[in-house]
């Protein structure tokens, strides 16, 4: 519900803080006193379309704030949730409207779009009567009303369920249809294309893999001449090993006589000759690794060829061959197999589209049956409210041609106002004040079903006075045991059955050079003079006193 309601700097109104309770307030005051202007500011508040004209002059901005208590499984907080705002606790509407035209709107502080607040003002707040926010334009509220009203939620739910399981069956069947079609189109290219990529059996990453070994062998072919001649310079005919070794072998039988002139050189002839020794060694294992099959490295060139062949052929890098292979095996196998597939898929599609027929049926016979019930109640809520030559229809057009998450059904209340008269929607059929009192009957027989839990019926008692206005007073207080209600009202016998009663009045400042609106929340006394003007007119009498008394004490018992 709401609980606070402040206003700073809108039209008329400078500084205005208003606390609310649950139950009926009524908000009262002469004509131009400023009521208006104070539903515009809170329609501002829940997402209300923005006007630099609500600036009060002097200004450069205007702001209202509005306090909600609500649950945390109101759809106003999931909206939150999904919108990745916080929303524990309290939740503050916030909006400021700037003097060249541009608002900026907050939820709790955070910065949200416009749409977003509209979103959540409309879960939080209803505004019935001759405001142009009012609720209930639009006919898909009709249909959620309906089913509120008949508790058909969870009916509701399962036939989104299953159309939803309708739609994901339907499009199995679509994709795995336009796949044997396509796949028919080309049969004769795709078997021909699979045989040939199977043949092949390309593999991912060969190429490479190829190419490398390909590089690796011919480099080897290169160098293996030179690495012949340096094993036949070191270890061949012309080796001067042998030379070496009878030089060492003569040394050594000089160096008995001097030793110091000849182990010198005997021992680095040694070292050159283990040094040759090794190099042949090394030069054997390279001649060993550059040795390589011929018809290998023909094979290797061979299978180059085939596959980027094949890659051309097929627009494809030989990279994706392997992957191409696959995919043409699979849509032969569609071609083979996919007419039991599609068989099954017809199958399942077939029987989700029952099960969603049938809900869908059976819910809408529900509907039907309920608006019966809906329209004999709201029937008897509208002679007293001075409607008792009107008719109230809830209209349910069903089309199974036309289906959808929420069934076949489109729902939307009608009215004849008066005998002889062409029955039509609700909303363009009535007049402001018949609309009023028919949304109030409808709002009555629904009691806190399917509705926001704030209510404002804006002057809903206009054109009506006695005992119609008294029902229309006796059924906002009813309404008011479920809802929290607010009320602007000329009639003293709907303000007389208040919870809370606030007087909006304008007062002159600055020796009457300007003028600003305020509210007052009435205490007893004052109710009483207040229902007596309202009663009277400009002069109040004792007359109108005793008759305010009156209609204190009738609304109290």
């Amino acid at each position: 519900m709401l609980a606070r309601l402040s206003i700073r700097d809108i039209v008329l109104i400078e500084r205005l803080d208003l606390e609310f309770s649950q139950g009926l307030a009524v908000l009262t005051g002469e004509t131009g006193a400023g009521k208006s202007i104070l539903l515009d500011a809170f329609a501002l508040a829940l997402g209300g379309r923005g006007d630099a004209s609500l600036v009060r002059h002097g200004a450069d901005q205007g702001q209202v704030t509005a306090v909600f208590e609500i649950g945390k499984d109101h759809p106003a907080a999931r909206i939150l949730s999904a919108n990745g705002l916080d929303a524990d606790g309290e939740m503050i509407l916030r909006r400021v409207q700037y003097g060249d035209g541009r608002t900026r709107a907050f939820i709790n502080d955070q910065s949200v779009s416009v749409q977003t607040l509209k979103a959540i003002g409309a879960t939080l707040v209803e505004i019935h009567g001759q405001h142009d926010e009012r609720a209930l334009v639009d006919a898909a509220t009709h249909r959620r009303l309906l089913d509120a009203f008949a508790g058909l939620e969870r009916d509701v739910a399962a036939v989104e369920s299953l159309w939803a399981a309708r739609r994901t069956a339907v499009t199995a069947l679509e994709q795995h249809r336009a796949g044997m079609e396509r796949a028919a189109r080309e049969a004769d290219y795709l078997r021909h294309a699979s045989d040939e990529l199977k043949t092949l059996a390309p593999k991912e990453g060969e190429e490479t893999q190829l190419a490398a070994r390909r590089t690796a062998m011919m480099q080897g072919e290169k160098i293996a001449g030179d690495l012949r001649d340096a094993q036949d310079a070191v270890s061949g005919h012309q080796s001067p090993i042998a030379a070496l070794a009878a030089a060492v072998r003569r040394l050594e039988r000089r160096a008995v006589s001097s030793p110091a002139l000849v182990d010198p050189a005997v021992k680095a002839i040694d070292s050159a000759i283990n040094a040759l020794e090794e190099a042949d060694q090394h030069l054997t294992v390279a001649l060993a690794a550059t040795d390589f099959d011929p018809l290998e490295l023909e094979r290797i060139e061979e299978r180059l060829f085939a596959l980027r062949a094949a890659a051309r052929k097929y627009s494809t890098p030989v990279g994706g061959l392997a992957a191409l292979a696959a995919k043409y095996a699979a849509d032969v196998v569609m071609i083979d197999a996919g007419a039991e597939q599609l068989k099954k898929l017809e199958a399942a599609a077939t029987a989700a589209d029952a099960r969603y027929a049938a809900a869908a049926a059976k819910l809408s016979a529900a509907r039907t049956k309920a608006a019966e019930k809906l329209n004999r109640a709201v029937h008897a809520e509208l002679a007293p409210l001075k409607l008792e030559r009107a008719k109230f229809m809830t209209q349910v057009d069903s089309d199974a041609e036309a289906p959808g998450p929420e069934g076949i059904d489109r729902v939307e209340f009608w009215v004849q106002t008066n005998p002889g008269t062409r029955p039509g929607p609700m909303m363009k059929v009535a007049s402001g004040g018949e609309l009023s009192r028919f949304l109030l009957a409808l709002k009555v027989v629904l009691s806190d079903r399917g509705s926001a839990p704030t209510l404002v019926f804006d002057e809903i008692d206009t054109g009506v006075g006695g005992a119609v206005a008294d029902a229309i007073g006796a059924r906002l207080a009813r309404l008011a045991h479920g809802v929290q209600v607010m009320a602007v009202t000329h009639a003293p016998q709907v303000a007389a059955r208040a919870d809370q009663h606030l007087l909006i009045s304008k007062d002159a400042l600055d020796r009457g050079k300007r003028v600003v609106t305020r509210v007052n929340t009435l205490a007893t006394l004052h109710r009483r003079e207040e229902i007596a003007r309202m009663l009277a007119g400009a002069e109040v009498t004792a007359e109108a006193r005793a008759a305010a008394d009156r209609l204190l004490e009738a609304a109290a018992a």
